[in-house]
């Protein structure tokens, strides 16, 4: 959808990926023809173990949103309200596995071939889902750091995560790297969960296919409750065969190393739980009723959206590549990165560094990247889902 914003700048909001996304082709209307050929010629000369991190794709190759508003969307974006459960649940065990199918559901289905726009340094992307405020920004390019902060104060809930993208090209694959922690509040229980996010996986050959892969812990601070969780693809070697989203693995209580459930299923469709006492097998995450049918979100009050807003500062390109005009998307793209490399140089000729308007940010080699945001609640948006 799209509306005025301030100086009548359109603001371009698309729908977020779905599982519709993969069984529909509803994103080939803004593809460009022959993107397998045309990433072959591209990476023709790019030699495996390079980092991509920096690579600079053309417009061809982008999906019409920001990289903000994808790690957005993944929290704002759902059918059913998990985190309430989550904080709703009366025992640690009951919540813990809420939380654990709450992380399941920020998996969400993407596209081979396309890619969406590494943000500029300060973006944000600001929305609301309910009493859910969510707020991202960009507080570093170089390398690409993205800070996400939500907040629900009616259930005293905080969500603070700190990531870091790192691509690398394999020869016949491109994977993702999700550097970076996610940090899960639940207040009124005086429990922090922490977790990471898996990897994607881009096969180029022999068969095109994308894939969540890798391991993803997520642990409770306060209770010891620990899960291991484990993405996979069910393709052969060769790529041949269905591409079933497995997930396994187990939660475990800590203090005893004892497994308390076995975790089996596919993020795509369901998920279940089977007690290992008990053997009772329940099913926790069903993919339908979360991530089916999602809208794009929508611009409540145009005047209030930021500048730095991402589908405002994108919102040129991302018509031109809805339009299928690729000749004025790389004119766009190219103005968007002009303008940002002219800021840069004036504040370096000014000697002036810059500081995130949202977030306090610290590097250490042993913890990486930390982001604590300035404020205690985020507010409303002019953006809501």
């Amino acid at each position: 959808m799209e509306s005025e914003g301030k100086k009548d700048t359109k603001i371009i909001l698309t729908k977020p990926f779905s599982l519709e996304s993969e069984s529909d082709n509803s994103d080939a209307d803004y593809r460009a023809p022959k993107l397998l050929n045309r990433i072959l010629n591209l990476l023709k000369n790019v030699r495996p173990g390079s980092d991509l991190t920096h690579f600079q794709l053309p417009s061809l190759f982008n999906f019409p949103k920001s990289q903000l508003q994808c790690y957005g969307e993944a929290v704002y974006c759902r059918g059913s309200d998990l985190l309430r459960k989550c904080n709703s649940e009366q025992s640690p065990v009951e919540r813990f596995k809420s939380v654990v199918a709450w992380s399941i559901s920020t998996t969400r289905p993407t596209s081979f071939a396309v890619a969406p726009y590494n943000p500029t340094l300060g973006e944000t992307h600001h929305v609301s889902k309910g009493n859910l405020n969510v707020l991202l920004e960009q507080v570093s390019h170089n390398p690409p750091v993205s800070a996400l902060y939500a907040t629900d104060e009616k259930e005293n809930i905080e969500m603070i995560w700190c990531q870091q993208p790192v691509l690398k090209f394999w020869g016949t694959s491109i994977e993702a790297q999700v550097h970076g922690k996610r940090q899960l509040k639940l207040l009124n229980h005086g429990e922090t969960y922490e977790m990471n996010s898996p990897h994607l996986l881009i096969r180029i050959l022999p068969v095109p296919k994308v894939n969540w892969v890798g391991g993803v812990n997520i642990r409770c601070l306060e209770t010891g409750l620990v899960a291991e969780l484990f993405y996979k693809s069910t393709l052969s070697f060769l790529g041949l065969g269905k591409n079933h989203k497995l997930i396994q693995g187990k939660i475990i209580d800590s203090s005893s190393s004892k497994v308390l459930y076995e975790v089996h299923g596919y993020w795509d469709r369901t998920v279940t739980l089977k007690d290992t006492n008990s053997g009772e097998i329940r099913v926790i995450y069903d993919a339908k009723e979360v991530i089916s049918g999602l809208q794009a979100p929508i611009v409540k009050d145009p005047q209030r959206v930021w500048p730095t807003e991402s589908a405002l500062v994108w919102s040129e390109l991302s018509q031109a590549i809805l339009n299928n005009d690729w000749e004025k998307a790389r004119e766009a793209k190219q103005l968007v990165e002009e303008r940002q490399r002219k800021i840069t140089a004036e504040r370096e000729t000014n000697g002036k560094a810059w500081i995130p308007k949202h977030f306090a940010v610290s590097f250490s080699k042993e913890g990486g990247w930390n982001c604590s945001p300035i404020h205690k609640w985020v507010p409303d948006a002019p953006i809501i889902a």
